[in-house]
């Protein structure tokens, strides 16, 4: 079923939409302190950056619902590519695996055939390193899980080799004042620790470094090759941080429920980062952020049911200015992903709308809404279709 050429999105029920550009999204239907899916006043004082708020005929994609993808009993927090697979996780402690390639034509598992893992918190965020795949979760814990190719040496496919932080991490600061931070009245524990709620994860880009962030308004830095925890910005925040995405040329951003972004940078001479700036313009708390794939426009998503758009400035110190906003969604803007010139934003009033940026004015262009999820949209993952090149039609799966 596509999107028929009428003034309103069309419902598609029980089903999921795809484009070439794959987006599989999600839906959550749980609030926390962190993240409040209550919709809040628009940010009317900024331009709008798109022709209008309503799904624009013209311009539109077709889309067609390759698979509905069940076996999840709880909300889905999390997905992310890895290879031929796709993982999700979720509220009830699951990690999932699903294949790639879907059809039209697909089967959903028989039973819980395709389990990764159950473990002991809720899982909040997923990134994939090679053979390795690490999971943040709510009982302040990251885990990295080995994926095993399917042989007689390995029976169990997914291994949990380690959580962080390590044991030897955690002993070898145990015994030393410095390295003990106050994490409440009269409790402290040693600063390797997220003391609340692992809210995000990312990757550096050359797969070297982790960066976790936290509902304890901290974010930290591991190293990918033996898991050690080289770095903690403790109150990079006033409130938790809800979201973390990180640039090629080393950027760091971070939105929080205090309803501010900040950009970090590790600057020459130095091991540790500094902030660089902060970026105001949210009445509410700050849920998602994209970065696009050069790293020159960054998007944030908050409650104020609005994507305010970010641009570098040409002065190479990594300064973001504030050029505008995206507006027709409902409700609080809960994940952002990109592709190229192509924006998805997924939102707790049930929808997702595809933004298309025009590289002549830099205005944006609404494609589709999509509509079909129950509740509301938590997470969205997005990669070019290889049989497709980046300029063809779309067609979305999940």
């Amino acid at each position: 079923m596509g999107l028929l050429h009428c003034p309103l999105p069309c419902h598609l029920q029980e089903e999921n939409q795809s484009f070439d550009t794959h987006t599989l999204q999600s839906g959550y239907s749980s609030s926390s302190s962190s993240s409040s899916l209550t919709s809040q006043q628009s940010l009317q004082s900024l331009p709008s950056l798109s022709q209008s708020q309503q799904f624009d005929l013209q311009n539109s994609v077709h889309s067609q619902c390759i698979s509905t993808l069940k076996g999840h009993t709880s909300y889905v927090f999390s997905l992310v590519l890895c290879g031929k697979h796709l993982y999700s996780g979720s509220y009830n402690n699951e990690i999932r695996v699903w294949p790639r390639e879907l059809t039209a034509n697909h089967q959903n598992p028989i039973e819980n055939k395709n389990i990764v893992a159950v473990s002991n918190g809720a899982v909040k965020s997923l990134v994939a390193l090679g053979d390795k795949l690490f999971s943040a979760h709510q009982d302040n814990k990251i885990r990295v899980w080995k994926i095993h190719d399917n042989n007689e040496n390995h029976p169990q496919r997914y291994q949990c080799i380690k959580t962080l932080p390590t044991m030897n991490d955690r002993f070898l600061r145990l015994f030393f004042t410095k390295n003990y931070v106050e994490v409440r009245r009269n409790k402290s524990c040693t600063w390797v620790h997220h003391v609340d709620t692992v809210s995000a994860l990312a990757l550096s880009g050359d797969g070297s470094h982790l960066y976790s962030a936290s509902w304890d308004r901290t974010f930290k830095v591991w190293r990918t090759s033996d898991f050690k925890c080289l770095e903690s910005v403790t109150k990079a925040h006033d409130d938790a941080i809800n979201a973390l995405t990180l640039s090629k040329d080393g950027y760091v951003y971070t939105g929080s429920a205090d309803k501010t972004i900040k950009v970090w940078k590790i600057n020459q001479g130095e091991k540790k980062h500094s902030l660089v700036a902060t970026l105001q313009k949210h009445k509410s708390a700050v849920n998602a952020l994209a970065l696009s794939s050069d790293g020159s426009v960054l998007y944030s998503g908050a409650c104020d049911r609005s994507i305010v758009v970010w641009e570098r400035e040409a002065d190479g110190a990594g300064n973001m200015v504030v050029v505008g906003a995206l507006r027709g969604h409902s409700n609080a803007i809960l994940c952002l992903a990109v592709v190229f010139d192509v924006l998805f934003s997924g939102s707790a009033d049930k929808t997702i709308r595809v933004w298309k940026r025009s590289s002549v004015d830099k205005s944006y262009t609404c494609l589709a809404v999509l509509e079909g999820h129950m509740k509301p949209v938590k997470c969205l993952t997005a990669t070019i279709d290889p049989n497709n090149s980046p300029g063809s039609d779309f067609r979305k799966r999940n």
